[in-house]
């Protein structure tokens, strides 16, 4: 449990907020409108949870300006409330302290180089030629392959591997059991067999982004596999070889993209969703959770595939309706003629 605790008046300042009723109001810690006690701060960002103000135990909210005019408590006023809950709640998160050095169990190799600004943890493997930068941390049981470099500040958490010719930049954050830069899933058929296509590339990761646990990116086949500054990848993802995903976009659990394709900028990819090898998808486009996409997106806006949930009856009606939709549509099309 944190032990830090500010008044209203301290955070207002702190972020650059509007306070609304006692500055002298103490928070120490935070939680939902519904269930934060009497010294947590909470956030109304969407108005559907409007209701549940009045009857709210929060010391401290965090609003947007219209839901403070009648608001008799102390409020924070941002606008974008969720945004500046998150900034907050960062100062009630406990974080452990990482000293620099070198566990006793650590295997690094003679041609490899450790800031000694660094932490390294224990039963960690570092390969030939690889570096680890100032201040970065490196958790128990990680594995950094050959050729690999691990940006300053940034913390592979725990069980990491970078199997070879990753590069990651400052501040990275990868989660535990995630492996990148393994080789991607090239095949040539010869005579009836499967030949491996050397996988001869990198894996290269911007500034700021986050890797969840489990997700897995493979190196490319000539060129590297990139993520841009500031992506976010939840856990259980798969990126195939030769993606590039543009800065600032995020996917959700389970979501995959197959090899070469290419996502733009400040896209939402949701969970479960799948995007094909080799096409193109636009900056700021948002495909929902379990869709397909089976062509190129040109154009910024909302995209879904797939059938809603139904009960299996209608399903099994609707299915086999969907089959006669060709003959169907030649009917129509011959009676406009």
């Amino acid at each position: 449990m944190s032990s830090a605790s500010y008044t209203a008046g301290e955070l207002a300042q702190r972020f650059g907020l509007r306070l609304h009723g006692e500055a002298a109001t103490h928070v120490d810690g935070v939680g939902t409108l519904a269930r934060a006690g009497a010294s947590q701060l909470a956030f109304l960002a969407n108005p559907k949870y409007r209701n549940q103000l009045a009857d709210s135990h929060a010391a401290v909210v965090v609003m947007r300006e219209d839901d403070a005019q009648d608001y008799a408590r102390t409020a924070l006023i941002a606008r974008d409330p969720y945004a500046t809950f998150a900034k907050i709640s960062a100062l009630f998160e406990p974080r452990p302290v990482r000293d620099p050095g070198v566990h006793a169990s650590a295997a690094i190799d003679a041609n490899a180089h450790v800031d000694p600004s660094a932490h390294i943890g224990a039963f960690v493997s570092i390969g030939a030629r690889s570096r680890v930068e100032a201040g970065a941390v490196i958790g128990p049981g990680c594995v950094i392959g050959e050729d690999c470099v691990v940006g300053a500040g940034s913390e592979l958490i725990a069980r990491v591997t970078l199997v070879t010719r990753v590069r990651l930049g400052q501040r990275v954050v990868i989660h535990p059991g995630a492996v990148l830069g393994a080789a991607g899933f090239g095949l040539a058929m010869e005579g009836g067999r499967w030949l491996n296509v050397p996988q001869l590339g990198g894996v290269s990761v911007g500034d700021d982004c986050e890797i969840g646990a489990n997700t897995c990116i493979d190196r490319g086949a000539i060129e590297d596999t990139v993520l841009e500054e500031d992506v976010r990848l939840d856990n259980q993802i798969q990126i195939g070889h030769n993606v590039h995903i543009g800065a600032h976009t995020a996917m959700a659990g389970c979501s995959a993209a197959a090899g070469s394709a290419r996502i733009g900028r400040y896209c939402l990819i949701g969970g479960g969703a799948g995007v094909l090898g080799h096409l193109e998808i636009c900056d700021k486009v948002v495909v929902t959770a379990m869709s397909l996409v089976t062509s190129s997106i040109r154009e910024p806006g909302e995209y879904s595939s797939g059938t809603p949930l139904m009960d299996n009856r209608s399903w099994r009606k609707n299915a086999a309706r969907f089959k006669q939709l060709d003959a169907l549509a030649r009917r129509v099309s011959g009676r406009s003629e």
